[in-house]
C-alpha cells in the first residue's frame, strides 16, 4: 500500500524564491533517483508566494526513510532550514491501492 506525505512549508519572504528553486531540485532528484518515490508534486499558494505544499507518494515507510537519508535531501534540508518559518508533515496511506 502506498504511503503519502503531505508537507506544508512557510518561508521567509526574502528566501521564497531560493526555497522554490531548492524544493524543485529536491523533488526532481527524488523522482529521478529514488525507486521508491513515485510522485513528488510541489504546489505554491497563488496568493502567498511564501506558502508551499508538497504531495509525495512512496512505496512504503522504508522508501520514505530512504528519501530522508539521500544526500540531495540532506543538502536541501540543511540549506533551507534558515529560510523556513513553519513546517507541518502529515503521513497517510493510500486507501485504494491503485488510486482513482
Amino acid at each position: 500500500m502506498a504511503h503519502v506525505l503531505l508537507v506544508d512549508f512557510k518561508t521567509s519572504p526574502a528566501h521564497a524564491e531560493d526555497f522554490a528553486a531548492a524544493i524543485f531540485k529536491n523533488a526532481q532528484s527524488s523522482v529521478d533517483d529514488e525507486p521508491g518515490c513515485h510522485q513528488f508534486d510541489v504546489c505554491r499558494d497563488p496568493k502567498d508566494a511564501t506558502v508551499f505544499f508538497l504531495y509525495e507518494i512512496y512505496d512504503d515507510e522504508a522508501a520514505i526513510a530512504a528519501h530522508i537519508a539521500t544526500p540531495h535531501y540532506k543538502v536541501f534540508d540543511e540549506m533551507t532550514k534558515p529560510w523556513v518559518t513553519g513546517k507541518v508533515v502529515r503521513k497517510f496511506v493510500r486507501a485504494h491501492p491503485q488510486g482513482v
